[in-house]
């Protein structure tokens, strides 16, 4: 589902709170109706919307009551700062996923599943036990989302002070990144990053002004001047991250182990 029309959808107080009662249990309209204090054919019309959106469904019990829940797993991220504002909707990956070599800089370890069929009160620990450790994981990557956030906003920062507050300290970033250990024209930034080539002549023009680009009149191609440690000091411009420190998680469980890196 697009951002835009999820935050639209969003945006309206009574249907967050639909969807927080469905998150616990199903409801029929009624129900609905009592707990958000709105008339029932409100309740409909927000329901209805929901549904046309596919994230709840419906479903008549025996007693010819239909039941509304929740349909899907979704995820909403929005991002707003000085430098740029953006949002995003993502569906979780299947459990089944192979993570192996998916993340550079972060690490997740798992033990492999157990195949035990029946459903029994070790299988119940387990399974609690593997929860907490989710869980637990679960507020660690958010916390190394907000501190990642930190440090680009901390380098779009330094980009402004280093280039003129005038700039789009983003697009320059993302053309740094580019060179980054790399030699290339211009038009195969242009290409690379999909903006006009004029653009990056002028962004280059300006870089090379600064003494951070240089041409290389054989070939046409920019490079990355090398960078000196005043720069690498204050905005950390590395090709690839060094390690951060101790692993954001390390931990046994029963019959699971998580441990996440950042790197």
């Amino acid at each position: 589902m697009d951002a835009a029309v999820l935050l639209d959808l969003l945006g309206n107080e009574n249907r967050r709170r639909i969807l927080r009662l469905l998150s616990h249990r199903p409801c029929y309209v009624t129900e609905i109706s009592e707990y958000i204090g709105v008339s029932p054919k409100a309740v409909i019309d927000h329901l209805r919307k929901l549904e046309e959106a596919n994230l709840i469904e419906s479903q008549v019990d025996e007693r010819r009551r239909k039941y509304f829940h929740i349909a899907r797993n979704l995820r909403l991220e929005v991002n707003v700062s000085p430098h740029g504002f953006g949002a995003k909707s993502a569906y979780p990956a299947s459990q089944n996923l192979d993570m192996g070599g998916r993340c550079q800089y972060i690490s997740i370890h798992l033990s492999e599943e157990q195949n035990e069929t029946e459903f029994d009160t070790a299988e119940i620990k387990d399974l609690a036990a593997e929860y907490q450790a989710l869980d637990e994981l679960e507020s660690e990557l958010s916390l190394a989302q907000r501190w990642v956030h930190g440090r680009i906003t901390a380098v779009l920062d330094r980009l402004d002070e280093q280039l003129g507050s005038d700039i789009d300290s983003r697009f320059y970033a993302e053309l740094l990144g580019e060179l980054a250990g790399k030699s290339l024209t211009t038009k195969e930034l242009a290409r690379s990053l999909r903006v006009d080539e004029r653009r990056i002549q002028t962004a280059i023009n300006r870089l090379a002004e600064h003494g951070i680009v240089e041409l290389h009149e054989r070939t046409g191609e920019w490079t990355l001047r090398r960078v000196d440690e005043r720069w690498s000091s204050r905005c950390h411009w590395h090709p690839r991250l060094k390690p951060l420190g101790a692993p954001v998680a390390d931990r046994a469980t029963h019959g699971s182990k998580f441990s996440t890196h950042v790197w």
